[in-house]
């Protein structure tokens, strides 16, 4: 059996400052989640009502791969389980082990504009206004599409062991990965 990769993405309801600060990820809401799973071929919407399906799946996937899951939507997801999300999964946060080489944070929508020419089609603050708003489906297509970007730079990083990226003073440069 092919082993199952299970890309993920949340939106919250809430900003930080609504929350009441950063530390409060907790109480920020999950508004949608999405996943890709490499198993079944196919992207998951949940809803805040959904989230026992949703946790679920991460803790059954063989991989989950995302973009700064571990210090964000796992932390969002904490108010909803009793598990302990970055220690039960098996989890390649792309944002941490980019981190880690470079000893700077990059978005993803800077790799995946310079290493694929895709950028990113709104931003989580976008999500949070299209929730108050109550225009779901605009939320789980921005969040399917941040899935997908994750999906393809992961695979790119896997394939080529390297990411672009444009730095804050628009030099095109490179970061080398090893995700097998």
């Amino acid at each position: 059996m092919a082993k199952d990769i299970v890309y993920f993405d949340l939106e919250t309801q809430r900003t930080a400052n609504d929350a009441g600060g950063w530390d409060k990820k907790r109480d920020m809401g999950i508004s949608l989640a999405v996943t890709y799973s490499t198993a079944s071929e196919e992207y998951r919407i949940f809803s805040e009502k959904d989230v026992n399906a949703l946790v679920d799946q991460l803790v059954r996937a063989d991989l989950v791969v995302g973009f700064n899951v571990i210090n964000f939507d796992y932390e969002v997801l904490a108010a909803y389980t009793i598990l302990d999300l970055a220690h039960t999964t098996r989890t390649l946060d792309l944002l941490v082990e980019i981190e880690k080489k470079l000893g700077h944070r990059l978005s993803l929508d800077s790799i995946a504009s310079a290493t694929l020419g895709v950028g990113k089609t709104g931003d989580g603050l976008d999500a949070i206004r299209w929730w108050r708003e109550g225009r779901l489906l605009e939320i789980a297509e921005y969040c399917c599409f941040d899935v997908k970007c994750t999906k393809l730079v992961h695979e790119y990083g896997a394939k080529h062991h390297v990411l672009q990226f444009v730095d804050k003073f628009q030099n095109r440069r490179s970061v080398q990965v090893d995700w097998d």
